[in-house]
């Protein structure tokens, strides 16, 4: 009887032992499985992340373009009217001065042609206007 119960107990033993080994590899297989799981979605995750970022950064950067783009178009209009008022008010100067010249110079060339006459009556010894 001792030795069907030794024979007993170490067919259990050496089976449980033996069931216990494979259930340790399945284990370790798993373990591997789950690792490499973890890391393709850790790859996974980084890589939408990062394409995330840089359509962001991509979004920003265009926004900045537009809005640089849209205040240079700005102050190019201010400073193209500053200019066209600036040249309308010379021109508009230049204008005055060459009409109050001419006036100027029309009034004198009057003047001078009637001190003339006035010159030449006396010299010809005709009576002035009284």
């Amino acid at each position: 009887m001792a030795r069907i119960l030794l024979a007993a107990g170490l067919g259990l033993g050496l089976g449980c032992g033996v069931a216990l080994g494979q259930d340790a590899g399945q284990d370790m297989k798993n373990a591997g499985r789950d690792t490499k799981a973890a890391a393709v979605d850790t790859g996974h995750a980084t890589d939408q992340t990062t394409k995330k970022v840089v359509d962001k950064s991509s979004q920003g950067t265009k926004k900045v373009y537009r809005k640089s783009a849209n205040r240079t178009t700005i102050v190019a209009k201010d400073t193209s009217h500053g200019t066209t008022v600036a040249a309308k008010d010379t021109a508009h100067g230049t204008t005055v001065a060459a009409k109050d010249t001419a006036h100027g110079t029309t009034v004198a060339a009057k003047d001078t042609a009637h001190g003339t006459e006035k010159v030449g009556d006396k010299v010809a010894g005709k009576p002035g206007p009284q």
